[in-house]
């Protein structure tokens, strides 16, 4: 198993000041070595403010502000250059709210060590599951990675996760510079680019808890993101997986 190198945590927060404490601290007890970027799209809630707080109390913690809320994949985007610019090895994608279980990050980086480019922490392979969530959600969330895998081919069971762990050279292979998918669209994204590459995907069974304290940012507007370009990716690939198969 090798070394990994430096791991960055990147932590999108937009209004979570409730929450932003409470996994960080839980981070850096889970992996004292990760560091955390929190990347903060100019929360009106102060979770900016206390951000700051956390990172002048600890040389792992660290600050993006970012001018206004943009989306969940950009402000991903963001918190990659910054990684890679400073030098991290490998870049981890977490919620703030603590569907993302810190604890659980070993798994992730324990993938890597064993060879993969991606890891993904998967609620819908064997020893995965749903906590809190209602079932019409599950059903959602099922439905559209069935459709994800029909309309793209891509053979993973969970490629709208967001508790994901890369390389530093996955990220400066599959390119980020013309990446402008948001939402869950955004995960799918960066799944269907690393496997396109020829680079291995590894999922790894995680306990996905649905938050208790704020709001989702889940929309009607990312959904119909995620419909519509995985749609048109699935149509643009269609002569490429026709190949394969004759091939």
């Amino acid at each position: 198993m090798e070394t990994l190198g430096r791991v960055l945590v990147i932590v999108p927060t937009y209004n979570e000041r409730d929450n932003l404490p409470r996994i960080a601290e839980r981070l850096r007890a889970a992996v004292p070595g990760a560091h955390l970027l929190v990347a903060d799209d100019n929360s009106p809630d102060g979770t900016g403010k206390i951000a700051d707080e956390l990172a002048s109390g600890d040389d792992h913690v660290h600050v993006l502000h970012r001018p206004a809320k943009q989306g969940l994949g950009a402000a991903y985007i963001a918190g990659f250059r910054w990684g890679l610019d400073e030098g991290f090895d490998v870049l981890v994608e977490m919620d703030a709210d603590g569907s993302h279980q810190p604890e659980e990050l070993h798994k992730l980086l324990e993938a890597l060590a064993d060879g993969a480019d991606l890891a993904i922490g998967s609620r819908y392979v064997p020893g995965g599951r749903v906590m809190n969530w209602p079932a019409s959600r599950e059903f959602l969330s099922r439905g559209a990675n069935v459709y994800t895998r029909l309309m793209l081919g891509l053979p993973v069971r969970d490629a709208t996760a967001g508790f994901r762990a890369y390389r530093a050279a996955t990220l400066e292979k599959i390119g980020l510079a013309d990446v402008e998918s948001q939402g869950y669209c955004f995960q799918v994204d960066l799944t269907l680019r690393a496997a396109r590459h020829g680079l291995r995907v590894a999922e790894v069974p995680i306990t996905f808890v649905e938050r208790t304290v704020g709001t989702s940012k889940m929309s009607g507007r990312v959904m119909g993101e995620a419909f519509w370009r995985i749609a048109q990716w699935g149509v643009t690939g269609l002569p490429a997986r026709m190949r394969r198969r004759r091939g």
